[in-house]
């Protein structure tokens, strides 16, 4: 019977820092009723000092381990998605590897911003039915509080801080109904960068390093193109939108997750939603709504779960997962 990657635990980690709209309504012209009719925002997390992309990694690494009854020696790859990486080298991946005691396998990042979680698992998965691992940590970790202008209404009120974790495990199944990662789809137009992208890098020190985005523009894009990602999912597993049971999507807005909702016909109850109290946590946002709807029993086993994201580049993509 054929390889497939079983996704067999799930976990998350969160700042201890809790950051209101009224809070940040003192430092910014906004409002908690501004924000919230807009984007569905209640709260965010902000990271303190010592939480880096590394430390929220590995403790959600840790906490995806545990759920999933899995030892250290079991990791075989772990790939970290983030924008937000600690260093330009080495890799935040190889920073959690070592805080884990993980000795061997490999480990690397990925850069696809708010999509890159299912890059990441893309590309696990692709090496677990390769056999080039047994078993992979596939990482989303963000600290977009240290890339924003905090002066910017627009873009600041949007994001948070956190990190999701997933441990696959190498598995047996063919068929739709047989658990695990029934196929990922990954799409990217260059030609849409200058409408969501940060205006700094290491290479560019001149720049200020801040996020810059046309929220208008970003938001037609993305009902769009998460749809046809969407349906393109289902016609690859031959699938009907009805056979969905759960909706993870990427938490960037809640206009844009009702949106998705109702075009697959699923009731708001079987939608994951994060964004009021986690904002936007880019990479992590997937894999920590995940974990709370994994954790507090929604999801159970045998469910067909949809996961989506859309991200800077434009990069998007989804993901099909029999829990």
């Amino acid at each position: 019977m054929p390889i497939r990657s079983i996704l067999a635990g799930v976990g998350g980690y969160l700042p201890k820092r809790v950051l209101t709209n009224d809070e940040l309504a003192r430092s910014v012209e906004t409002s908690d009723e501004w924000i919230r009719e807009r984007t569905g925002i209640c709260q965010r997390h902000i990271a303190a000092p010592h939480e880096t992309a590394a430390f929220m990694g590995t403790a959600a690494a840790r906490a995806a381990l545990a759920d999933a009854e899995a030892a250290t020696d079991e990791v075989d790859a772990i790939i970290l998605a983030t924008s937000t990486p600690d260093q330009a080298f080495p890799a935040t991946a190889l920073r959690v590897q070592a805080a884990l005691g993980v000795t061997h396998g490999f480990g690397f990042d990925v850069a696809a911003a708010c999509a890159g979680f299912i890059y990441a698992l893309a590309i696990a998965d692709g090496m677990i039915r390769t056999g080039q691992a047994r078993g992979a940590l596939v990482i989303g970790s963000e600290v977009y509080s240290r890339i924003l202008n905090w002066q910017d209404r627009g873009t600041c009120v949007l994001f948070g801080d956190g990190a999701g974790a997933v441990f696959l495990r190498a598995g047996h199944g063919s068929g739709r109904f047989d658990r695990g990662v029934l196929s990922t789809h990954l799409h990217s137009q260059g030609t849409l960068g200058d409408i969501l992208y940060v205006d700094g890098a290491v290479g560019q020190r001149e720049k200020s390093g801040h996020l810059v985005m046309n929220g208008r523009e970003v938001f037609r894009h993305a009902v769009v193109r998460l749809a046809e990602v969407v349906d393109e999912a289902l016609a690859a597993n031959s699938l009907g939108r009805h056979e969905i049971d759960w909706l993870v999507p990427h938490q960037a807005n809640l206009r844009i997750i009702d949106a998705m909702g109702r075009k697959l016909g699923l009731p708001a109850e079987r939608v994951v939603i994060t964004v009021d109290r986690h904002a936007n946590t880019s990479a992590a946002s997937v894999p920590l709504a995940l974990a709370e709807a994994r954790g507090d029993g929604r999801i159970r086993p045998g469910d067909l779960v949809l996961l989506e994201a859309l991200g800077g580049g434009l990069a998007w993509g989804a993901a099909l997962v029999r829990m």
